[in-house]
């Protein structure tokens, strides 16, 4: 390795949603920027996907991909602890490889240390190798808003946060709902809730944010972070950079899969593709009413189809992507035969980047994962918002109200299972009626400003972080 590089260490948690967003940013440091970065990526055994998104990244002298296994938790955290406790204990638990790989770049020892904010544990070992430390937020600036101010909301506010009629002030920022709160502030009485409330603060003690938006995506929540005085003595008066988008692109492949076949004899813009990520489940019920919705709007549909798992909207997260044929006894009777030739039903996983590019197809409905969310405005293409989890219902609220890029249901689909009418009317919205053109339009406008971010308010935002890092050392 040059010694004039800046050499830099990502740490990843667990989860496509963490792991994709840092191995898209090391892949940008290094071929944008020049510098030198090696990821620790700690994943676990029951994600294939994990193991297939490593091995599509190119490694080379200035890019590496370690990857350590994930502690074992099952003596410490009950198996139907929430996501959020089981990220923050693994991480805490696999600290100790964390330092055992840093100690091993006796030479090359990385200048800088940036987590993703379930890695906030392996702030010590930064500590004591004197590397600089970033925190990585791979979601957008209003949920870091939220997410740094809720240990001060956890003084302020008396109950439980779903049960309040007002919403919460986040200083400068767009007020969030209790509706749209995230999972671990769901119940206070979780394990969960005291993980995320140590999780806000110590992403705080770092040298500064990184984070997943752009300058004119977010204009009030990044002028609050930056500039709010409440907010920004929150943050302690650290440097918010912008490096976004960081989403995956589509390329060319020299093999079309069948789903890319399909799409290639459908109209433009005629076709709706519906994914819940690589992590999010619905139930058997809510499967077969979005089955009748999808055959009652008698749109043109490709359907990332995953077996209901009873372990709630977050069910697949551990173990995402298999390969299963898809039950019919899913669908509604005849379902099948009666869409054959309307629309494709993939197992598990398809090739997302890919279908969101294609030019037949002209809305997603979605999880509103901030990756997801991020490729399908990256595509340009409208959204029917289905959130799930984590901090999707705020990302919908975003789509639907702030950049009107989006359609949604009338409840959340968390709350109730969304009826085969109501289905039926946001398809047909989206993709028939002059709203949807409008939304349509706000979704191309959208994708050129995302387009114009990276090499121009992200790409200037990056490079003044590596020149802050430079002045450190």
């Amino acid at each position: 390795m040059a010694t004039n590089k800046l050499h830099i260490a990502i740490v990843s948690s667990p989860g496509i949603g963490h792991l994709s967003p840092v191995l898209l940013l090391a892949d940008r440091l290094v071929n944008n920027h020049n510098l030198h970065v090696t990821v620790i990526a700690v994943t676990t055994s029951t994600s294939a996907a994990q193991s297939q998104l490593i091995s599509s990244i190119t490694t080379n002298n200035h890019l590496s991909v370690i990857q350590i296994p994930a502690a074992d938790i099952s003596s410490i955290v009950a198996p139907d602890a929430k996501i959020v406790t089981q990220l923050c204990v693994m991480m805490k638990e696999t600290v100790p490889s964390i330092r055992s790989v840093i100690s091993a770049m006796d030479q090359h020892r990385p200048h800088v240390l940036i987590g993703d904010i379930f890695a906030y544990e392996s702030w010590v070992v930064a500590e004591e190798f004197g590397m600089q430390k970033f925190v990585f937020v791979t979601s957008n600036a209003w949920f870091t808003g939220l997410f740094v101010y809720s240990p001060v909301l956890d003084k302020k506010v008396v109950g439980q946060y779903v049960d309040q009629t007002q919403g919460f002030e986040i200083p400068g920022c767009r007020h969030v709902s209790p509706d749209d709160v995230v999972d671990p502030m769901m119940d206070r009485a979780d394990d969960s809730y005291r993980a995320y409330l140590d999780q806000a603060v110590r992403v705080t003690l770092t040298d500064g944010m990184l984070i997943n938006t752009w300058e004119d995506l977010e204009p009030q929540s990044l002028d609050a972070l930056r500039n709010n005085d409440i907010l920004r003595s929150v943050v302690n008066n650290k440097p918010v950079y912008t490096v976004g988008p960081i989403s995956r692109r589509s390329e060319p492949v020299d093999v079309k899969s069948g789903v890319i076949e399909w799409l290639e004899k459908q109209p433009e813009n005629s076709v709706l593709y519906v994914s819940f990520g690589s992590g999010g489940t619905i139930s058997h019920e809510q499967t077969k009413e979005l089955a009748w919705g999808l055959e009652m709007s008698q749109q043109r549909f490709v359907w990332v189809v995953k077996p209901p798992t009873g372990k709630g909207s977050d069910g697949s997260y551990f173990s995402q992507m298999g390969g299963t044929p898809v039950p019919p006894d899913y669908f509604p009777d005849g379902f099948m035969t009666r869409t054959q030739k309307l629309g494709f039903l993939v197992s598990s996983w398809a090739p997302q980047v890919e279908i969101l590019n294609h030019k037949s197809v002209g809305g997603f409905l979605t999880h509103c994962g901030w990756n997801s969310t991020l490729e399908s405005i990256t595509s340009g293409v409208p959204m029917i918002v289905w959130p799930l989890y984590a901090e999707q219902r705020m990302n919908a609220t975003m789509l639907t109200d702030e950049l009107e890029v989006a359609v949604g249901p009338a409840v959340l689909p968390t709350k109730k299972v969304v009826g085969r009418e109501e289905i039926e009317k946001m398809i047909r919205v989206l993709m028939e009626s002059r709203k949807g053109k409008t939304i349509r339009d706000n979704a191309k406008m959208l994708q050129e400003s995302s387009d114009k971010a990276i090499k121009g308010s992200s790409g200037i935002s990056i490079r003044k972080f590596i020149e802050d890092c430079w002045s450190r050392i």
